[in-house]
């Protein structure tokens, strides 16, 4: 209906990145269930996905292929699409992370990182045991506990009401933004070795990910389901293993120190022959390594560059760290799931969505950019942030949504063998006719190749 969640989040997308996101065709029924609306944020996120390949095919002379959408299928990967056959992947959550009670409110603590941990466990005074940091927390008020562990370099967030968010000075500064900020750069002069084709309309692409968990490395996944050849970057030291069978597929993973002057000037070189590059890291950290957007652009004139931001890119919190998880307690999105549910403790949405849908909004963003540089033969800059996806979100709360199936998503696909055991690859929940969406490559562990193209 043309009043219906579906509807208006495609429309807006198509808005933001310049795409006929509202023509791409949804099949099947939802099957998440939340007291938002996450079925249609997924659909209509995959959709824009659709949406970009459908017209960067369309700008090369490759034709115009009407793209679908599954709902099962892209319900199941918001789930987890790549999924352990006959073994388990490690919990990704440090045994002090989560919600505690203080004194006026909820807090989440987010303490995977271990030095975000520390962070946290400084700012209480105890050791690292899950009651002693609920009675720690408990005489804290929850906004001065959130500023303090922020301010100690670690990760926090109080949980606020929708109206307290859209009152809160980076909740308007958010809302104000665009959902994704795009804009042309210079002129493209480097040589590619992009050879599309309908079947893989990103082979050759190189691809450049600077990104971590969750919403950039579901970008550069999709890309590489595409034919794009993905090298990510990580530092020394850094690894996923809970979710690295999922975010490393289809792409080679290696590892640069861009604070020794050697390193960056590997990771220089390696933009220069990048076509595309997406990074999560906030707002100022590339440009204190030296790989800012004006080093960016010098090295590769004509690249699509894409990036994200946990909080946005304007306000008092531009530059905050900040997860999916702390996100929605900031938002009022596990309030607002709490009081629906009528529960006593914060009620997340039912998957990491404001990931997912990011992710496939800043793919949608490269196609787009490709499209332009095919098109008018100029590079571009965008911008996108899990607050910013939120707000969206929050938009289709009251609207009518799809009609919900009571089964999970389908549960077939394709098995891979990986170091850690065999994987079901489920199928990708896009359709193009003639598009094949697939990774020729299986997931590895972080830092497992060299970091060359």
């Amino acid at each position: 209906m043309a009043g219906s969640a579906d509807a208006q989040l495609r429309e807006r997308m198509g808005a933001a990145l310049g795409l006929d996101v509202a023509a791409v065709n949804v099949a099947g029924r939802g099957t998440l269930e939340s007291a938002y609306p996450v079925s249609d944020l997924a659909a209509a996120s995959v959709a824009a996905v659709g949406a970009g390949v459908t017209a960067l095919l369309d700008a090369l002379g490759l034709g115009r292929p009407p793209a679908t959408v599954r709902r099962e299928l892209a319900d199941a990967w918001f789930r987890a699409g790549v999924r352990p056959v006959g073994w388990i992947a490690p919990t990704p959550w440090d045994p002090i992370a989560g919600d505690y009670r203080a004194a006026d409110g909820w807090i989440r603590l987010h303490t995977n990182a271990p030095a975000h941990r520390q962070a946290a466990l400084r700012v209480l005074g105890v050791d690292a045991d899950r009651e002693s940091v609920a009675r720690a927390v408990a005489i804290w008020h929850a906004d001065e506990l959130e500023a303090d562990v922020v301010a100690e370099g670690g990760c926090a967030a109080a949980m606020r009401t929708p109206e307290e968010w859209r009152r809160h000075p980076q909740g308007a500064a958010v809302a104000a933004e665009p959902l994704v900020a795009r804009e042309p750069t210079d002129a493209s002069e480097a040589v590619s070795r992009w050879r599309p084709t309908v079947d893989r309309p990103l082979a050759g692409l190189y691809v450049l990910d600077l990104t971590r968990v969750l919403a950039g490395p579901v970008a550069t996944r999709t890309l590489a389901g595409l034919g794009a050849e993905v090298l990510r970057i990580d530092p020394s030291g850094w690894d996923e293993p809970a979710l690295a069978h999922e975010v490393t597929i289809g792409k080679r993973t290696g590892r640069l120190d861009a604070r020794d002057p050697e390193g960056l000037g590997r990771l220089l070189r390696l933009l220069g022959q990048a076509d595309v590059v997406v990074h999560g890291y906030r707002r100022d950290a590339l440009e204190r390594l030296g790989a800012g957007a004006s080093a960016r652009r010098a090295a590769r004139p004509g690249l699509v560059d894409v990036s994200l931001d946990a909080y946005g890119h304007s306000g008092p919190w531009a530059a905050r760290r900040g997860f999916d998880s702390l996100v929605q307690m900031s938002s009022g999105i596990a309030d607002a799931g709490m009081r629906s549910a009528a529960a006593e403790v914060p009620v997340p949405l039912p998957v990491q969505a404001l990931d997912q849908a990011t992710g496939y909004l800043m793919a949608a963003a490269v196609l787009a950019g490709l499209r332009d540089r095919v098109v008018d033969g100029v590079g571009s800059e965008a911008r996108l942030s899990l607050a910013r996806t939120a707000v969206e979100l929050e938009a289709g709360r009251g609207l009518p949504r799809a009609t919900r199936a009571a089964v999970p998503g389908p549960e077939d696909g394709t098995l891979l063998q990986t170091g850690w055991g065999p994987v079901r690859v489920l199928p990708a929940p896009l359709e193009l006719p003639g598009v094949r969406i697939g990774w020729d490559r299986a997931p590895r562990a972080i830092g497992s190749d060299n970091p060359t193209w």
